[in-house]
């Protein structure tokens, strides 16, 4: 990630992207690329029929039951976004903090985008309190908000929303005729699946949600873009997907064929599949924890982490002890801790924050080892915060933030 210039504060061409594996592509996953690499034709606008079937598939066995015409495919979850944007209209509404990409796609239609304060137990979703005052102070002041994003499993703060949460953030945004958007990238890395209740916000409003996931959250490299959504039932809904394949087949957002055979395949679920899922949830929770673990040792503040490969710190306890380093916004928090802990650690400010406040998303993806052997060790390792490369990384971190803790006494 590269630094901002002091203007930009975070343009949108430096962004983070979502946070890395940190693991090498799954071994089947290559084999079904490069036996798709000769084909000739081309995937279909919207998705080929294996796409579609396998998504169909991947939604059904999750408690929501999927019809072809109902799906899409597109290469990345920013242009679904972007097209979901398009076709309904409108302001947008997200909460604060979010992904980073979500706020661009509104904001290069001309659209505003109003940032609502979640509550103190989770990110991702915005109290229903504050979204309906929200809305009605935005409608008051001649906005026209028609379109709610949010994530129940998050990016940046890596929490779950409980389910309570979740249904009446919905009811309100339902109630005054949002349309709702369901970021449900991350859903498939909670890191106690068994311990925590995902509800998705398509179960409870089938009518009023569409649902996208980014398979790079769980499925495939960041390097082999695709996305999938999920479009209410009912004529509303069919009218919704034909408005989003009219913005994707006029920008050209297609899935590449070998990306489409693999990103099929990985949706079905397939042992292999279903086993490194498993396996690199429980990974980086370990590492996740640990992290976790070090930072708030050190006097800063972060929400246990939940989902993902990521943490959300906030250092505003140590704002002393990084003042005296030159530290004063996230922007300058972000070049100190990149440069410090030689990984990208993406300030605050890309996410909708406060510029002043001092918060940054740590991955944990890079804690997991410099190379493809090490990273496969941290994978099959039975206990792989013991590993040397691990144990490295991740006093590294406790260091940096052990020297600010040191400082600001």
């Amino acid at each position: 990630m590269r630094r901002t210039d002091p203007e930009g504060r975070g343009p949108v061409r430096y962004g983070p992207p979502l946070p890395d594996q940190g693991l090498p592509v799954l071994p089947e996953l290559r084999a079904e690329l490069a036996a798709a690499a000769g084909r000739a034709d081309t995937e279909l606008f919207g998705g080929g029929p294996a796409f579609l079937d396998a998504a169909c598939g991947y939604w059904t066995r999750r408690g929501l039951p999927t019809a072809a015409d109902r799906v899409a495919v597109a290469p990345g979850a920013a242009a679904l976004l972007l097209a979901l944007t398009g076709a309904l209209g409108g302001d947008v509404l997200a909460p604060r903090p979010c992904a980073a990409w979500w706020a661009p796609q509104a904001r290069l239609l001309g659209r505003s985008v109003f940032r609502v304060a979640t509550p103190a137990e989770c990110g991702g979703v915005p109290d229903p309190y504050a979204l309906l005052e929200t809305l009605r102070r935005v409608r008051e002041e001649g906005g026209d908000p028609r379109l709610l994003v949010l994530s129940v499993a998050d990016d940046p703060t890596a929490t779950v929303a409980p389910p309570e949460l979740v249904h009446e953030a919905v009811e309100a945004a339902v109630g005054e005729g949002l349309h709702v958007v369901s970021d449900e990238t991350w859903r498939d890395t909670l890191h106690r699946p068994h311990d925590t209740v995902l509800l998705s916000p398509a179960e409870m409003a089938p009518d009023d949600v569409t649902v996208i996931t980014d398979l790079a959250g769980a499925f495939l490299p960041q390097g082999w873009p695709a996305a999938v959504a999920r479009f209410p039932s009912g004529e509303a809904g069919a009218l919704l997907r034909s408005r989003v394949l009219d913005v994707l087949t006029a920008v050209g957002a297609r899935v590449a064929e070998p990306v489409a055979a693999a990103a099929a395949y990985a949706l079905d679920e397939p042992a292999a599949v279903s086993e490194r899922l498993a396996a690199a949830a429980r990974l980086h929770a370990d590492v996740a924890g640990a992290a976790h673990r070090a930072v708030t040792a050190a006097g800063a503040v972060a929400r246990p982490p939940q989902a993902g490969r990521h943490l959300y710190v906030d250092l505003g306890p140590l704002r002393s002890a990084l003042g005296a380093r030159g530290v004063g916004d996230a922007q300058d928090l972000e070049d100190h801790l990149s440069a410090r802990l030689g990984m990208p650690a993406p300030g605050g400010h890309r996410f909708g924050d406060d510029l002043g406040a001092l918060r940054v998303r740590l991955g944990t993806g890079p804690l997991l080892g410099g190379t493809d052997e090490e990273r496969t060790r941290s994978l099959t390792a039975s206990t792989p915060l013991e590993l040397p490369h691990v144990q490295r990384a991740l006093t590294r971190l406790g260091s940096a933030f052990d020297d600010l803790r040191d400082d600001a006494r």
